[in-house]
């Protein structure tokens, strides 16, 4: 069903079509960027957090970028608390694998992180685990109904990945 609210949700900008679906798995960053043919660092995860009250709040990120738990604090106010397995279906309506800001149980705030803008494209999920789009940084923007850019990640900045395309040994 996840995957179907990810589509419906793309209907709006008639986007739909562009959902990939896969043959294998591509609930991890490596599997996905193995099954798309990227960089782990294109795979666009997103990680879902205890907000303020009960509701939660989506931040995505590069697939190599890690919370920094003192940008978190300093740009929210509270403390990064990732939500258990069963309370990211509860309030995303997607799994572990799948979860994305789009086509969302409930109207969740979205962040992106900085870590993304170095790629023309990036690779979120698309509500199941084997399910992506490819989408440049301004489109999924717009798709997620983000908030704003944030910087909350480290461990990206070591290396420049700009466009860097996966190399596969045949």
């Amino acid at each position: 069903m996840s995957l179907e609210s990810v589509k419906e949700h793309f209907k709006k900008w008639n986007r739909e079509k562009d959902v990939m679906e896969f043959e294998t798995v591509s609930a991890t960053v490596d599997q996905a960027a193995e099954t798309i043919g990227v960089v782990p660092e294109r795979i666009a995860k997103t990680l879902s957090f205890r907000g303020g009250g009960d509701t939660a709040i989506l931040v995505v990120a590069a697939g190599d970028a890690k919370i920094d738990n003192k940008k978190f604090r300093h740009t929210f106010g509270f403390k990064a608390r990732m939500l258990s397995a069963d309370e990211v279906v509860e309030q995303t309506g997607h799994v572990i694998g799948g979860v994305c800001p789009f086509g969302l149980a409930n109207d969740l705030d979205v962040y992106l992180d900085e870590s993304l803008k170095r790629f023309t494209t990036v690779f979120p999920a698309c509500g199941s685990i084997n399910s992506a789009i490819e989408l440049t940084c301004d489109e999924l923007f717009k798709y997620a109904e983000a908030k704003e850019w944030v910087d909350v990640c480290k461990g990206w900045q070591t290396e420049d990945t700009k466009d860097k395309v996966a190399v596969h040994n045949e």
